[in-house]
C-alpha cells in the first residue's frame, strides 16, 4: 500500500493512563496493511516511530481505499483531511493490534477531542509509520529527555533496553498523578518534574534540571523530544557544552505552544538543523 493510502484501522478500546494520557488501541482489517509497512521500516525495530492520523471531514464521501492525493485532487478544500503526528507506543503483531496515546488538555487541538470521545467501533484512517532512533546498545548510557508528548517514544525506547544498561530519564508533567510506571531492564535514573499550574511549553525546568544534573562519563546516546524550546535549551547543551557527536544524538521538536501542526510544519522548515537524527 502507498503512502497515499493510510491504513483503514478501527478503534478496539481506550485505557485512561493518567488524567492527562489516554491510550486508544487500533485493530481491525487495516491493521495488516500498518503491520506490513512497520516491518519494513528497521523491522519495526524503531522506537519513534509514527505515523499521521487522518481526521477526515463531516458530510463528504471519500474513496475507499482513502488516497489522499486523488481527494486534494478531485475534492474541494473543505474535504481535505486533518493530519496529525503521533508516536506509536507499540505494535502487538500476534493481538493485531497497535496502541496510540493522546495527551488531553480539555477542549484544546484536534486530535485530543476526538479521542476523548472516541468509541470501540469508530474507524480512523493511519498513514505511515515512519522512524529514525532506536538506542545503541554499545552506549556507555541514555539521556532521555521529554515532556508528556515524548513519553510514548520514552517508554517504548525503555522497554527495549537490556539488563545493566544505564539510562537517565527527564520527564515534564503537569503532576505526581501524571506519572507513569515505566517499565525497563536498565538500571533507570528517573526524574520527574512538575509543571503545577504552568501550563505545557512555559517553564525551563527541563532545561534547568538537565544542566544542574551531574553529567555522567562515557559515551552518551542521547533523545531528546517535546515542545520546540528544547531545540534553543537542550540542544546546545548536549551538543555544544557536552560535546555529543551528533551521530548519537536524536532531538527533535514535536510541538510548539501556541501554534497548529501545520504552522508547527511552517515553523519547523523556516529553522535550521530543526531536527537531528542518527545518521543525519
Amino acid at each position: 500500500m502507498s503512502k497515499t493510502h493510510p491504513a483503514r484501522m478501527t478503534v478496539i478500546r481506550t485505557e485512561q493512563l493518567t488524567p492527562s494520557l489516554l491510550r486508544v488501541v487500533f485493530g481491525g482489517d487495516g491493521f495488516d496493511d500498518f503491520a506490513q509497512r512497520d516491518l519494513a521500516l528497521n523491522g519495526g525495530a524503531f522506537t519513534d516511530k509514527y505515523c499521521k492520523l487522518v481526521f477526515l471531514a463531516d458530510g463528504f464521501d471519500y474513496p475507499e481505499p482513502l488516497n489522499l492525493e486523488e481527494v486534494r485532487e478531485t475534492m474541494p478544500q473543505d474535504a481535505w483531511p486533518v493530519l496529525r503526528t503521533y508516536t506509536v507506543s507499540w505494535v502487538d503483531h500476534d493481538a493485531r493490534e497497535l496502541a496510540v496515546d493522546f495527551v488531553i488538555h480539555g477542549d484544546e487541538g484536534f486530535a485530543g477531542p476526538w479521542a476523548s470521545s472516541a468509541q470501540p467501533g469508530d474507524v480512523l484512517h493511519l498513514r505511515g509509520p515512519s522512524g529514525a532512533y532506536l538506542p545503541d546498545p554499545t552506549a556507555d548510557w541514555h539521556l532521555f529527555v521529554g515532556d508528556e508528548a515524548a513519553l510514548p517514544a520514552i517508554t517504548s525506547a525503555l522497554e527495549t533496553l537490556t539488563p545493566g544498561a544505564q539510562a537517565v530519564a527527564f520527564i515534564e508533567v503537569d503532576g505526581p498523578d501524571h506519572e507513569l510506571a515505566l517499565r525497563t531492564a536498565a538500571d533507570l535514573e528517573v526524574h520527574w518534574l512538575h509543571r503545577g499550574s504552568a501550563g505545557p511549553g512555559t517553564t525551563t525546568l527541563l532545561d534547568d534540571a538537565v544542566r544542574a544534573w551531574e553529567w555522567r562519563p562515557g559515551r552518551a546516546h542521547v533523545f531528546v523530544h517535546g515542545e520546540s524550546a528544547l531545540l534553543k535549551s537542550v540542544r546546545p547543551y548536549v551538543l555544544t557544552e557536552r560535546e555529543v557527536p551528533r551521530a548519537d544524538a536524536s532531538i527533535s521538536g514535536y510541538w510548539r505552544r501556541g501554534t497548529t501542526e501545520e504552522g508547527f510544519r511552517v515553523w519547523k522548515s523556516q529553522q535550521t538543523e530543526a531536527v537531528i537524527r542518527p545518521g543525519a
